[in-house]
């Protein structure tokens, strides 16, 4: 089993395979970029790929959305999400005053933002593929220094210039596996979660009204729901949308036809467990029986037996 990965060696993504504790003779295999993570499964260079999702500080990673959403092939299977600490790493005897640019993923700046305004507020900030790119870059020389987890140091030689430079200690990433869509979807588990892509027929008043209440109406939480532009033309947009509960469910499947009636192209990206174990809060009158029972109903009602 081969696992493509946002790399290089060093990244936090590489923490979030090592979680999923994948079988002992898995392989994890880095790519310079979500894209080529993702690609390499759509290919077939990897079994499964492993990707940030959605940062509790900086919302959905937009490079993850976008390419899932456009592209086809895939599916998401599984979640897992990790705590999140930056550290400055730079070459052994560098001194904070020595530091004129820092490199890092665009999301490593923002949730360092605040520390790094009072710490290096003179240094230039050069955005890389990854964390583990970064820590790579200053290890060539080509960086002053890093933010990336403290794991990354020892991987390329690197020392700690400092600790815990993230401003929300708190801060949480949330990385999804993805599979071939030949593959089948989990089983329900009662703790899941279901990843769609909605895309607006038109631009009207009420039109994400719409959407939201084909969810309201059968009693789905969503967790997550953001648009994003389609790159069509200025106004053309998509919302990305988690809600709790598996397409197996009456409930969101009925939901998933009311998206196709609405929305002129709905996306599945896949129903998988949640790596928190939450159960999936079922409100009166939406759970399978009850579907089950009304459709029994109506049945009886059109073969005039009702």
């Amino acid at each position: 089993m081969r696992y493509a990965y946002l790399g290089p060696e060093g990244t936090f993504t590489e923490a979030a395979v090592a979680s999923l504790k994948p079988p002992a003779d898995a392989v994890a295999v880095p790519f310079p970029s979500v894209g080529a993570a993702l690609s390499a499964v759509r290919t077939g260079q990897a079994e499964r790929g492993v990707v940030p999702m959605e940062s509790s500080v900086e919302g959905i990673v937009t490079a993850t959305v976008d390419d899932l959403t456009a592209g086809s092939g895939l599916r998401i299977h599984a979640e897992t999400r990790l705590p999140i600490a930056f550290a400055l790493l730079t070459a052994a005897g560098t001194a904070l005053g020595d530091v004129k640019a820092v490199g890092g993923h665009p999301q490593a700046q923002a949730q360092c933002r605040r520390w790094l305004s009072a710490h290096l507020p003179h240094a230039e900030w050069v955005p890389q593929a990854s964390n583990g790119e970064a820590a790579r870059q200053v290890a060539a020389g080509r960086l002053d220094a890093a933010l990336a987890g403290e794991f990354a140091a020892g991987k390329y030689g690197l020392s700690v210039l400092a600790g815990d430079v993230h401003d929300n200690g708190n801060a949480v990433t949330r990385f999804v596996v993805v599979a071939p869509e030949s593959e089948a979807a989990p089983a329900p588990t009662s703790t899941d979660r279901t990843s769609v892509a909605a895309f607006l027929t038109d631009d009207h008043a009420g039109a994400l009204m719409e959407i939201l209440t084909e969810f309201a109406v059968r009693g789905i939480n969503l967790s997550t729901i953001q648009s994003r532009p389609t790159g069509d033309a200025l106004g053309s947009y998509f919302f990305f949308i988690d809600c709790e509960g598996h397409i197996h469910d009456a409930r969101v499947g009925e939901a998933m036809m009311g998206l196709r009636r609405v929305c002129a192209e709905v996306r599945f990206l896949g129903s998988y467990p949640r790596c928190d174990g939450r159960r999936t809060h079922v409100r009166p009158g939406t759970s399978d029986a009850e579907f089950a029972a009304a459709a029994a109903w109506l049945a009886r009602l059109r073969d005039g037996h009702g």
